[in-house]
């Protein structure tokens, strides 16, 4: 057994840094006997960790393996079966329980108690041991315990001698030096005890050596000491000779200390004049403002382009001497702050001269346009007038007046309007204002007067004659209205009571007249053709393309003069009303003079759109109610128009004055074309026929195809194709259903007739049209036509061979009740002579008389303009002659041998029905 421990602490553990204690050899109880090893291990490296290792015998039986490892924390109970009787079975409780036997009892109860030392000594959890002897459970003795030392090779009990003495393997460096040794001997392995001998008397041989070493060395150290005497007394004679060096140079330290402080005093003195000269210059450089400057403040021209760029420099500046950085205290010295007051007198001096200067031009540049706007021709009742609309369509052409020069007048105060926004807020708020205040006037009389000539122009005349005059200049009013705004030039919040009243007095005949042809009543469709709708069509998109560059070129005006930053704002974003303005909502938007933030800014610019062009909504719902009232199917051609313009818009700002405007407006044109298809539904639905005349193609079926027609020649290409679509499908299904209503409450014309005709003229008109989104409307309008075609044809050919038929529905009776065909001749009502009878009724003359006759009604039925006559007829003579051929297959069948046949024959037949068509 000693064998094999030593060969597995050499094979197994030792590479592992483990230490075999304990072994027993086991198999497994109850099965077939196959041993192994369990063996007690622990760690050499701290922390200890103990094992129980389960060892096997590989395969090939030529080495041991490691099996299985059980921590022994996890050791719950040990059981030995029999605490009194020698029983080598056992039991261990890991996770699950382990039952062993063991090769010899002995073997056994050491494992065991070396199980029980190794819990007492490293685990705080003790393990339960049952059925084991007393004697294997003894305590571990204290003295032993604590003498043990706390290195890696530390015995597992203290005191078990067996164990500390029972192996230690040699290093690989012990080997060598024993090989060494041995090899220097040649009895050292014949002779064991002359060897020990020998190393024995080796061993006394160098510990003599040893003893007269440290005799020898008494001498040297009696020397050594001698000589660091000597050393020290050398010491003591240059430390007194420092001392005597260090109370000269005493003096001498004081006298360069007082040197070194003098000259620290004076580059302390430098220093400060340069730091001083620094501050002076910084002051003077920045705080200084050249007289050219301070004269264009004070003096410059602001009406010429070089006094303007002289008054630009001296603000600029100006403002670059009041934001210079100032490092603190420089505030408190009074010469800067008589120059911060002096800087402060001449912004606000310049502001206000700017501001008044500003103000002027406004006033100038309205009082222009205004006397501009008084010399323009407008349409004038004159009691008694011929009418003159062909002088009306082509006097006056459809634009708006041109602003470029203006703009360009102003935008050269742009500068100065940015400088003014940034030291004077307020002036620069109060002149904002004032812009808005004119522009909107302004802008609200000449877009008034362009939206009367576009109405004009679309009725053609009004309903009393019109003629072309001028409107007196009322030169005193001017004065007065010139006078008024000079004279509040030099306040930045003049009056404008005088404007209104202006306003009033230039406009009221412009109003009466708009409200007189909006009051016009309602043209009918009938008198308008083509050419009207497409005289509509230019002249609403010619107000379009006018609005959009005077809406687009304002507001780029505004964002360069005001230094307003445009930035696209996400959609959606809520526009104020227009009276925010004169609620100041500018002074709500940042502090008294302080910068706007992007939003601020951006709703600024809305705000005066809004304010400026506050007319054009107004005016642009007056004219499409007007084109409505017009004809209703203006609202197509506005619909397309306007969504093109709106597209347009958002592509470049979709929350833009003009963008927000026009989708409003779109709204209303889409209101007014859903209006439109409702009113049309309703026409079809109150539609009346008269009881007296056949019905023919129904009216709003022509009124599809006309609207159909139209529509698709409008939205070609458009972008609102998918309203259309969704108004077809409506309009489709309303008049499927009234076509199917009137034709059921016809009287004087059959109800497949008109059926008939009408799904055929809807097939016609969705074929020619080729209208994607109503295939399957075109498909069941075919089937509509043809199932009522194929029931027409069927009912009307049942009367001039009445009796033939019901007496061949008699014959297909009894056969369908079970009577064989070859017997339906013995039947009473059906023989052959009963046959005879019925078919002498129906000679040939008798069968193209009846023909005639149904020819005659059929023409009656139909309608001309649908020109189905023919069609009938032919399907007539087809289902005859299916007819003819079913009868004659019934006879063959029925009555064979017989040599019973009609008195006439498919070929007359064919001749009848041509003859009678030819003869209508």
């Amino acid at each position: 057994m000693t064998a094999i421990k030593h060969a597995l602490q050499r094979d197994i553990f030792t590479p592992n840094d483990e230490r075999l204690l304990s072994i027993v050899n086991v198999c497994k109880a109850g099965k077939k006997k196959r041993n192994c090893f369990l063996c007690a291990t622990v760690t050499t490296e701290r922390p200890v960790q103990v094992n129980v290792v389960k060892v096997k015998k590989s395969d090939k039986g030529d080495f041991y393996k490691r099996q299985t490892v059980w921590a022994l924390r996890d050791l719950v109970i040990v059981d030995a079966k029999d605490a009194i009787k020698e029983n080598p079975e056992f039991d261990l409780h890991f996770d699950k329980v382990y039952k062993w036997v063991a090769s010899s009892t002995a073997e056994k109860n050491t494992f065991i108690s070396c199980i029980w030392k190794l819990n007492q000594r490293y685990l705080r959890k003790k393990i339960d041991f049952i059925n084991v002897s007393a004697q294997l459970l003894e305590e571990l003795p204290k003295v032993a315990e604590e003498s043990v030392p706390s290195g890696e090779n530390q015995n597992v009990a203290g005191g078990d001698e067996e164990v500390v003495d029972e192996y230690q393997e040699l290093n690989a460096r012990e080997e060598q030096d024993i090989e060494i040794m041995m090899e220097g001997c040649e009895y050292a392995i014949s002779n064991a005890e002359a060897f020990a001998d020998k190393l024995s008397r080796e061993l006394q041989v160098l510990d003599g050596a040893n003893i007269q070493s440290i005799m020898a060395s008494e001498k040297q150290v009696n020397i050594l000491m001698k000589l660091l005497d000597e050393a020290l007394k050398e010491v003591d004679q240059i430390e007194g000779k420092l001392s005597s060096y260090e109370e000269m140079l005493q003096s001498v330290k004081e006298q360069m200390d007082q040197i070194s402080e003098s000259n620290h005093l004076i580059h302390l003195s430098n220093t400060n004049n340069l730091k001083l000269l620094s501050e002076i210059e910084f002051l003077v450089n920045h705080m200084d403002l050249a007289k050219g400057h301070i004269k264009a403040l004070q003096e410059g021209d602001l009406s010429s382009s070089r006094g303007i760029e002289a008054c630009t420099n001296a603000a600029d500046a100006l403002l670059q001497c009041m934001n210079v950085a100032l490092q603190p205290g420089h505030d408190m010295l009074h010469a800067v702050q008589q120059q911060q007051q002096r800087f402060s007198d001449l912004r606000e001096q310049f502001a206000r001269r700017l501001a008044s200067h500003l103000n002027n031009v406004f006033v100038q540049q309205f009082t222009e346009t205004l006397l501009q706007l008084y010399n323009k021709p407008y349409y004038l009742s004159v009691p008694g007038h011929d009418q003159s609309s062909t002088l009306a369509q082509h006097s006056v052409e459809l634009t708006l007046p041109n602003h470029h020069p203006f703009h360009r007048d102003l935008l050269r105060y742009a500068k100065l309007m940015e400088w003014m926004k940034n030291t004077d807020y307020g002036k620069y708020e109060g002149l904002t204002k004032n812009y808005m205040d004119y522009l909107s006037r302004l802008y609200e009389r000449e877009i008034k007067d362009f939206f009367e000539v576009a109405k004009i122009k679309m009725t053609g005349a009004t309903k009393e004659g019109k003629k072309f005059a001028t409107l007196p200049r009322k030169e005193s009013a001017v004065k007065q209205e010139t006078e008024s705004l000079h004279g509040s030039s030099g306040k930045l919040t003049g009056s404008t009571s005088s404007l209104n009243k202006l306003s009033v007095q230039s406009s009221g005949n412009r109003r009466s007249q708009s409200s007189s042809l909006l009051d016009m009543g309602n043209m009918s469709t009938s008198d308008l053709d083509v050419a009207d709708r497409t005289k509509f069509d230019k002249i609403f998109e010619q107000v379009l393309s006018e609005l959009e560059p005077l809406c687009l070129s304002e507001q780029d005006f505004i964002s360069k003069f005001f230094k307003l930053q445009q930035h696209l704002s996400l959609p959606g974003s809520a526009v104020g009303d227009a009276d925010e303005l004169d609620g100041g909502t500018f002074s709500k938007s940042h502090g008294v003079g302080g910068p706007q933030s992007i939003s601020s800014e951006n709703h600024m610019i809305r705000q005066m759109m809004i304010k400026i062009f506050r007319c054009v909504e107004p005016e642009l719902n007056n004219l499409i109610a007007l084109g409505d009232k017009i004809d209703s199917f203006n609202s197509l051609y506005m619909l397309v128009k306007m969504s093109h313009h709106v597209w347009t818009a958002q592509n470049v700002d979709p929350t833009s004055f003009l963008s927000t405007t026009l989708g409003n407006v779109l709204v209303t044109v889409k209101r007014n074309f859903d209006k439109c298809i409702s009113n049309q539904i309703k026409q079809m639905e109150d539609v009346k026929i008269s009881k007296k005349s056949k019905v023919g193609i129904l009216p709003f079926v022509a009124e599809f195809e006309e609207f159909a027609a139209l529509a698709e020649s409008i939205f070609k290409n458009a972008e609102r194709r998918g309203d259309l679509d969704k108004a077809y499908l409506k309009l489709i299904r309303g008049v499927f259903t009234n076509v199917e209503k009137v034709a059921n409450e016809s009287q004087k014309t059959p109800r497949d007739v008109v059926m008939m005709e009408n799904f055929h003229h809807i097939f016609a008109t969705l074929s020619r049209l080729k209208i994607s989104c109503l295939e399957a409307e075109k498909k069941e309008a075919k089937q509509k036509y043809t199932d009522h075609l194929q029931s027409y044809v069927i009912y009307s050919l049942g009367q001039p061979l009445e009796k033939l038929n019901h007496f061949f529905e008699g014959v297909e009776a009894r056969v369908a009740q079970g009577v064989r065909e070859e017997e339906v001749s013995y039947q009473l009502a059906f023989n052959k002579q009963e046959l005879r009878k019925v078919i002498k009724e129906y000679p040939g003359k008798e069968v193209k008389k009846g023909l005639d006759n149904l020819y005659k009604k059929v023409d009656k039925h139909l309608c001309e303009e649908e020109n189905l006559l023919q069609v009938v007829w032919h399907s007539m003579q087809d289902e005859f002659i299916r007819q003819y051929k079913h009868f004659e297959g019934l006879i063959a069948r029925c009555y064979p041998g017989s040599g019973i046949t009609m008195e006439f024959t498919i070929q007359d037949i064919l001749d009848y029905f041509s003859s009678i068509a030819q003869s209508h």
